[in-house]
Formats: C-alpha cells, structure tokens, sequence
C-alpha cells in the first residue's frame, strides 16, 4: 500500500483489526479463516507493505494499534550520479559521467542557493524529467555535442519553474557548470505564428512574455505526464493552455511540425465534493458510483485517436483533493 497514512485515521483504526485478524490467522497456520463475515482460503507467505511520508499537508499519523502491527525499513538516500550515469549510458551518451556529475551539482548548487519555495523540487523526479528530456535532445539530435544537449535539457525543465530573482542565479549556476556552451535558439516560428492567430481569435493581446510562458508550458508538456500551472489569480494560467491547445491544433490542420489535435476536458475540482470528484459507493444501495473525473477521464482513455488529451482541473490547489 502506497502512502498509506493518506487514509483518514477512522478508516485506518479498522484497517489495523483487519491486518491483526489476517497476522493471527498466519501466526495459527490456519487454511482458512473468517475475514469481514467470509470464510477464506488464507496463503501462508500472504503479508502487508505500507510506505508513507510522514508529516506532510494531508497526511495522517498512523494510530498506535496499527503501528505495533508493522516492522520499521529506514530507507537511504538514493545514488542520483549512478542512477543518472547508467540512465545517460542507456541512451547513447558517451560523456554520460561527466553529465551526470554536472545534473546532481546543478540541483546541488540550486537547493543551496536559490529561495525556498513550496513547488521548487531537487529530488529524483527532477532529475529523471531531466533525463527523459535528454534522451528525447539525443534521440532528435545524434550529432550534436553532449554538452549543449544536457544544458538545453536542464534549462528547460527547470527555468520555466523559477521566480524571476532566481532566474539570474539559475543561470550563473549553470554558466558556471557549462563554461563556454551556447545554447542555439530553437526554431519555434511555426508554433508562434499558430500562438499569434490564436490570441487574435481569443482577443488577447501579443506579449513576448506571455508567448515565453506558453513555449515553456510547451516544453514541459514533452517531458511530463502531468505538471501544475501555478500564479496569481488572473495571471494567465487559463489563457496560456487556451492559446497553446489551440496553437497545437492550427498547427496540425496545417500539416506543421508533426503536431497532433489537442482535445481538453476542463473541470473545477473544488465545485464538487471528493465522493462527486472521484468516484463514491451510494450510502443506501451500495452500489460504485463513477466520479466527475473518473468518467472524464474513462472517456479519454478509451479513445482510440492519436490526439493529445488534456485532462485540466482548473481551480485552487490543497492537499486534500490533489493527493
């Protein structure tokens, strides 16, 4: 059970009963046992794994009775030069050392010097964004110098996350990690002429940060599964995946860029309940009831197109309804 203590403490007072009634029935070497008012069959090597981050937002501390059912794993800190190296190497980086060294360095030098802020993260889900976007630079890119592939891979994934008083020492970092590379401007006049049509047809005006924004928010959409849009109300958040979804589909009516259509589905997910959210058993019949986004997203999984599906929940974030 994955980031266990996420369940509310009343659900895991009676989860800790049904653990100790399954331990009994192992310790006692039964063949079957009752289980929830159900006799049955029991396998001996059956047993449980919890992981959990305690002292988070959202989190609950496990209750005492549930605790003495477990046995404490410290786990240690993973190796992020190796994991990088051996991930660069599987890619067909032959200076994978070398950049890997520079990849850990960078976070290094960006957790030591740059603001403390609630979305900055260092840790291995930075890094492998990183390494995934290396590996697509090397993929599309076989000839070019390591070295400028790595740091337009770092840049990407990382500048677009920046306040702008870090931004200046992000890049001294990296300047410094990357004496002498140049990065060479992307060619992005197709997606910026689709960007321009589009702010025509929403009626927003053209500025060369907003288009910065929405290119970064294009980037990171490469890299990433999924990703947080994040900034001051009426800052541009909604305008900027309008625009960009709208650029992707011009562009591919046009035959541009090998883009595909983008279909959205967009929802408020603090306008409903979490039981209307995300799915609920009905209090007087028991039966499953399919959430708001549950059947959104059914909906998009089950088609079949090559489109990109956008799956947007645009409202305030908390820890109760993200996690």
């Amino acid at each position: 059970f994955d980031e266990f203590n996420r369940i509310n403490l009343e659900v895991l007072s009676v989860v800790a009963q049904q653990v100790l009634e399954i331990q009994l029935a192992v310790k006692n070497k039964v063949k079957t046992f009752f289980f929830e008012g159900s006799e049955i069959p029991l396998r001996p090597s059956c047993n449980a794994f919890i992981t959990m981050n305690p002292g988070y937002a959202g989190r609950s501390e496990l209750p005492d009775n549930l605790k003495a059912l477990f046995r404490t794993v410290a786990m240690m800190v993973p190796d992020y030069g190796m994991i990088s190296e051996i991930m660069l190497y599987s890619n067909g980086y032959l200076q994978a050392t070398d950049c890997a060294r520079k990849i850990v360095t960078t976070y290094k030098l960006c957790s030591e010097q740059l603001s403390s802020q609630d979305h900055y993260d260092y840790g291995m889900r930075a890094v492998m964004a990183v390494l995934r976007a290396a590996a697509n630079m090397k993929r599309k890119y076989t000839d070019e110098d390591e070295f400028v592939l790595m740091l337009r891979s770092i840049v990407d994934v990382n500048l677009c996350k920046f306040l702008s008083h870090d931004v200046p020492l992000f890049n001294g970092i990296v300047s410094d990690l990357f004496p002498g590379v140049d990065l060479p401007p992307v060619d992005y006049k197709n997606l910026n002429d689709s960007m321009k049509v589009m702010c025509t047809e929403f009626n927003l005006q053209e500025h060369e940060y907003f288009f910065l924004k929405i290119t970064q928010l294009y980037e990171m959409i490469i890299v990433r599964h999924g990703l947080m849009v994040v900034g001051l109300p009426f800052s541009g958040k909604t305008g900027c995946l309008k625009v960009l979804g709208g650029a992707l589909t011009d562009l591919n009516k046009k035959g541009l860029n090998s883009e595909l259509n983008v279909k959205t589905r967009i929802l408020n997910p603090k306008s409903v309940t979490m039981g209307q959210l995300y799915g609920e058993n009905d209090k007087s019949t028991q039966e499953w009831k399919d959430g708001v986004l549950a059947v959104h997203f059914r909906q998009l999984a089950s088609d079949q197109t090559l489109d990109r599906k956008w799956m947007i929940l645009d409202g305030p974030v908390d820890a109760i309804w993200i996690e």
